[in-house]
């Protein structure tokens, strides 16, 4: 009997099951090998690891990590990024939610014309200048602020929730919660919030990701204030540092090198590199999984209409 279940499972493999197979672990080893290959990078000793494509550490060392760990204000800035993150994620997610909410309603006063001039606002942008001069008359250069209210509403991610919700979500829960006297705000907390948990955390990660890895808007509109640093700014500043004593070094010069040159043989710009990639990475690797299971649901129902 067990020989026949055997033959019978043999019998199901076929050709086209193998090359199934061959071609998902090769995919699946293109997608991982970049990220093993960082890490690889990060730890070893980079005069041998940058010669040549590797698949193990050569010569295992940490004194990357150690050093860019050992940056001044790294505490500070992770503080920052994190404030930043968390509180800017769920800003923005309340606010651009209930932005969308507003547009689901039929009775809204000129909901067309208003859904319209937002729509304008992802292909017109009065750029860097003009931004600059509005969050000056603002006051919100060399604050943290700059950091969360001017992405605290997204278009796009308003557009993907006012789908999600139309699509999603009936319409007579709305009507029925209505007519039993519940308002506009009881309605978007108590079913329209529960009922759009994929869209949410969908675009949560959207948020979250985009405010972890900014650190151009802390190079313009924060420039006097060193304590609102942000993580990415900082290991940016590192790199450029790595650069510049690089760049010393290659040209001969010894007014940067100095009391460096020993770090400088071990401490370059691709390792240094590969050590920040991998550092600011991890955060959103580990919420990723925990986000997963919504974020195939969410961006399906929330991009297609009908």
């Amino acid at each position: 009997m067990a020989r026949m279940k055997k033959k019978s499972f043999r019998n199901r493999i076929t050709l086209g099951d193998i090359i199934n197979v061959i071609v998902l672990l090769a995919f699946t080893f293109l997608c991982f090998y970049p990220f093993w290959y960082i890490f690889i990078g990060s730890v070893s000793n980079p005069n041998i690891s940058v010669r040549t494509l590797t698949f193990l550490p050569r010569d295992v060392t940490w004194f990357n990590y150690r050093e860019v760990l050992r940056s001044k204000g790294l505490m500070e800035a992770m503080t920052v990024s994190v404030a930043r993150t968390v509180l800017g994620t769920l800003l923005s997610v309340l606010l651009t939610s209930f932005m969308a909410y507003l547009f689901t309603l039929r009775k809204m006063p000129a909901r067309k014309f208003f859904y319209r001039l937002v729509i304008i606002t992802m292909y017109l942008s009065g750029g860097l200048i003009p931004t600059f001069l509005v969050f000056k008359s603002y006051g919100l250069l060399n604050s943290f602020w700059v950091y969360i209210i001017p992405g605290a509403i997204s278009v796009y991610n308003m557009v993907l929730v006012k789908t999600f919700m139309e699509n999603g979500v009936p319409e007579s829960l709305g009507e029925s919660a209505s007519l039993d006297g519940a308002g506009p705000m009881t309605i978007f907390f108590r079913i329209m919030l529960p009922l759009s948990l994929p869209i949410l955390a969908t675009i949560a990660l959207f948020v979250a990701v985009g405010q972890w890895n900014s650190w151009f808007d802390n190079m313009i509109y924060n420039t006097r204030n060193s304590e609102l640093d942000t993580l990415q700014y900082l290991l940016y500043k590192k790199l450029n540092e790595a650069n510049k004593i690089a760049e010393a070094a290659r040209s001969g010069s010894t007014t940067m090198v100095g009391e460096m040159l020993t770090k400088q043989m071990t401490l370059t710009p691709d390792s240094i590199r590969m050590t920040i990639t991998m550092l600011v990475t991890l955060p959103i690797l580990c919420v990723y999984p925990f986000l997963q299971k919504y974020f195939v649901k969410g961006i399906m129902v929330g991009a297609v209409k009908g």
